[in-house]
């Protein structure tokens, strides 16, 4: 039986993938450049630059090579349109709200911060959300075609909306990031919590080998990503990893809830679930006894996420995580069920990190997949 041939439009719209993504990698080429790094011919790729040009994905940069008196003929060089338009990444914190506008070859064009008040009100939110937002569009003067955020506080899967629940230190109440973005972006709205996304950026330090494994913020919050044959576990509803209330050790050596250890040893915000993150380093370096007090919570909870999960590493993350790392290995270790520990690599900015990344890749996908009318 004879195999299908593909179809000449099905060839026309690979070479323009082809083509565009070669240049969202070089930034601008020749078509004899294009031709040479994509292995094509150079009158397929002539025509294709010919179609994107048309579409309006690709301009003449009026750039020539030297060529002449025998160095060949004269190229021109082809980049993207600033029509292809940029994405939107959100991080939402409790030290405020961030905006950045990247454009298809990875470049953050402009960003915008707006700080919160404490305690933070949805309403207070979604107004520095969309602030940020248009402020930091409005300095490209593109389209956003997309935006991905990343949220301090549990996401509904299905919805995007931020979740209330018990004793989340941050949003009280909830924010619905996807209603409040709509309105700015052509296209879709990608929400999801900021650990997810943290252990993203995590991942991609080392994609080949880091598939399976667990990672523990420790900060104002708490919070697990798991990562499984190297994709995030988000759970029936989105809310795989919400680990304050798992039952551990507490500094009395008694059953307790995670999230009341750090109640139990002073460690709490004033008024709030919010752990004191400045004050939880000053006492772990005084107080050996809080110190191990931390380091044998922590590790109870390890013990849970290592049993259900069985991952081959667990990394901790967060702004005082690392800093505890030898006291949770210490407890850790005792346990008859434990696996390698180590700290984040990825340090600065994880979570805005991995969804940079992520709206990177879907805008990407988002102008390979712009419609072409076919050729007269």
């Amino acid at each position: 039986m004879t195999a299908a041939k593909p179809s000449l439009e099905l060839l026309r719209t690979l070479t323009d993938e082809h083509v565009l993504r070669e240049l969202m990698q070089a930034r601008r080429l020749t078509r004899a450049d294009l031709a040479a790094r994509s292995g094509l011919s150079k009158p397929t790729v002539g025509e294709s630059v010919r179609r994107l040009t048309e579409a309006g994905l690709v301009v003449d940069t009026g750039e020539r090579t030297p060529g002449g008196r025998g160095r060949g003929r004269v190229g021109s060089y082809y980049a993207l349109a600033d029509t292809v338009g940029t994405a939107l990444v959100i991080g939402i914190a409790p030290d405020g709200v961030v905006a950045e506008c990247v454009d298809a070859y990875g470049d953050t064009l402009a960003r915008r911060h707006h700080e919160i008040s404490r305690p933070a009100r949805p309403e207070q939110v979604a107004a520095a959300l969309r602030t940020a937002a248009i402020q930091a569009q409005r300095s490209t003067g593109r389209a956003t075609r997309l935006a991905v955020v990343s949220a301090a506080d549990p996401v509904q899967r299905t919805t995007g909306r931020l979740i209330r629940l018990p004793d989340a230190p941050f949003l009280l109440g909830e924010l619905d990031p996807v209603d409040v973005l709509a309105p700015q972006v052509q296209g879709p709205v990608v929400v999801d919590n900021d650990v997810n996304w943290a252990a993203q950026a995590e991942r991609d330090t080392d994609p080949t080998t880091l598939t399976d494994f667990a990672y523990l913020y420790l900060g104002e919050g708490l919070g697990c990503a798991v990562v499984s044959d190297g994709q995030v576990r988000r759970g029936h509803a989105g809310l795989a990893g919400e680990i304050a209330h798992l039952i551990t050790i507490g500094p009395d050596g008694r059953a307790t809830r995670f999230i009341e250890v750090f109640g139990d040893l002073g460690l709490r915000r004033p008024a709030s679930t919010a752990i004191d993150v400045d004050r939880l380093r000053e006492l772990a370096d005084a107080s050996s006894a809080t110190r191990e007090a931390i380091g044998a919570a922590v590790s109870g909870v390890l013990a849970a996420i290592v049993a259900l999960t069985d991952p081959q590493l667990v990394v901790l993350g967060g702004p005082w995580g690392p800093a505890v790392l030898d006291a949770v290995t210490a407890a850790f270790g005792r346990l008859p069920r434990h696996v390698d520990l180590r700290a984040a690599r990825l340090t600065r900015e994880p979570s805005l990190t991995g969804a940079r990344t992520d709206a990177l890749a879907r805008l990407r996908s988002a102008i390979v997949a712009t419609p072409r009318r076919p050729p007269a």
